[in-house]
């Protein structure tokens, strides 16, 4: 196919010899090259072209420049005013539920670590310092978690349905084992809100719906910063459930000025599917401090502490079956279950776990590389996964956080360092113990909070890498013992 010309050229070789044609008196100047002629359209007073071809006129008289917002799209100088009042980048009002920073965490500049070195350039005796203190650290941490592999009746038609392909497939397992986990602890049941944090399209709010067909008083609340497509919520507008989306960072999310939730007083239940990094810290932040510390109140006295035997497993305990829902008026979280992932995307500044890497002779500066150093966990999976569909719906995620860790990883034992010193298995066994010490914190963190804590292995590592859960509800009250 011939490359076209200047339209010029085309008339000139269209007319033939003689002067070049010209537009009809008071008609647009663009000629049409697939028709050969000019444009019959009516161009506004003054102007040479009409609306549909001003562009021509623009590009000699009109200068664009970049979006003073957002430099990623341009403007034309002179309505730039105009632009400026519509553009989809400026600041809009933030909703009521908006507090800059609430569950931010760490506010001592001083404590914040300066910019590390990269993990490639240690040398050989600080990484295995490092490797060092790690294991000391982690004695007395729960290594070997309990597999907790559960389904639900709610994604049994979906599950056995040949339409969906392998990668959905993968996504239904671990929601089916999540609402499997949410059962299991009394967390399925009327007059809650389910809290959906980084909740994408919303997939594991839509299943836990459909898994409470029949029940009254449930409301949603979908967690997302950024602006979603291919949401399911429309499936749900003819139901009795409620809904809601709030585009804020968790960073900033005040859950206690949530309109829905300042009217009706309900019991939360916070849930996340592959929560990654530091937005699981902050999601537990919003939960168990910003939102419990307003609900109950600033004359509350603080829980009693229990003791270590009674927080080691989350199972059914007195507060479950009838008697959870006379609990949950006692405490404004009812539960917490969320799927991990993305250790390597933590943040000091954000960890709720500080305080236990202080207990253990760790600070800032270790965090760091072990964040880092969390990504070896799936770097010996690189030439299995890469094959493999991805773990993550790119429609549900911006990206996938498993490959995020195998590029991390390729991108850190890449490194001279690191190939003479660990073999493949070992990287991937010290990555899952960064992860687990990690989480550990988490727990920790949860149990002075007065929750009773666990992690547990939700689903397999070939549906997803990414297979651990963290769940907790509250403990129960402690009954005096009667005077003699």
């Amino acid at each position: 196919m011939a490359a076209r010309g200047p339209p010029g050229a085309a008339m000139a070789a269209m007319a033939g010899p003689g002067p070049e044609p010209e537009p009809e008196p008071g008609r647009c100047a663009h000629f049409v090259l697939r028709k050969g002629r000019f444009c019959r359209m009516v161009p506004a007073a003054g102007r040479r072209f009409c609306g549909e071809h001003g562009h021509e006129e623009e590009q000699n008289d009109r200068k664009r420049i970049p979006c003073p917002l957002d430099p990623k799209h341009t403007v034309y100088e002179d309505q730039l005013q105009k632009h400026l009042k519509k553009c989809n980048s400026r600041e809009k009002p933030k909703p009521v539920y908006f507090v800059q920073d609430i569950n931010a965490g760490l506010k001592d500049i001083e404590e914040i670590p300066e910019k590390q070195v990269p993990l490639s350039s240690l040398s050989i005796e600080e990484l295995q310092n490092l490797i060092s203190k790690l294991k000391k650290a982690s004695n007395g941490v729960e290594l070997h978690l309990k597999e907790q592999i559960l389904s639900h009746q709610a994604l049994q038609e979906a599950l056995n349905d040949p339409k969906n392909g392998e990668s959905a497939f993968k996504h239904l397992k671990q929601q089916a084992s999540i609402l499997g986990n949410m059962e299991k602890l009394h967390l399925l049941g009327p007059g809650r809100c389910f809290v959906e944090f980084g909740a994408g399209r919303g997939k594991l709010s839509h299943w836990v719906d459909i898994a409470l067909e029949n029940v009254e008083s449930v409301q949603f609340l979908l967690v997302e910063r950024a602006t979603t497509r291919f949401k399911v919520d429309g499936k749900h507008k003819r139901r009795d459930s409620v809904f809601e989306r709030l585009q804020v960072d968790i960073q900033h999310l005040c859950l206690n000025k949530v309109p829905i939730l300042e009217k009706k007083k309900l019991p939360v239940v916070g849930i996340g599917k592959h929560l990654c990094g530091a937005a699981t810290d902050l999601a537990l932040r919003c939960l168990v401090e910003s939102y419990t510390t307003c609900c109950d109140g600033e004359d509350e006295e603080p829980a009693p502490k229990r003791c270590r035997a009674a927080q080691t497993e989350v199972a059914p305990h007195k507060a479950a079956g009838n008697e959870s829902t006379i609990e949950d008026h006692h405490k404004p979280v009812a539960g917490i279950v969320i799927a991990l992932c993305c250790h390597h995307k933590c943040d000091w500044t954000h960890y709720v776990g500080r305080d236990f890497f202080k207990s253990v002779g760790l600070g800032p500066v270790e965090f760091h590389y072990f964040q880092r150093m969390s990504s070896w966990a799936t770097c010996g999976m690189q030439e299995t996964t890469s094959k493999a569909s991805p773990s993550e719906d790119t429609k549900d995620q911006t990206n996938d956080p498993e490959e995020n860790e195998q590029t991390l990883s390729r991108t850190e034992s890449g490194s001279d360092t690191l190939q003479g010193v660990l073999s493949v298995e070992e990287r991937k066994e010290i990555g899952c113990l960064c992860k687990r010490l990690i989480d550990h914190g988490r727990i920790e963190y949860l149990h002075q909070q007065g929750y009773t804590a666990a992690l547990q292995y939700y689903t397999e590592p070939a549906v997803s890498l990414e297979n651990v859960l963290l769940t907790a509800v509250p403990n129960p009250p402690l009954i005096p013992e009667p005077t003699t």
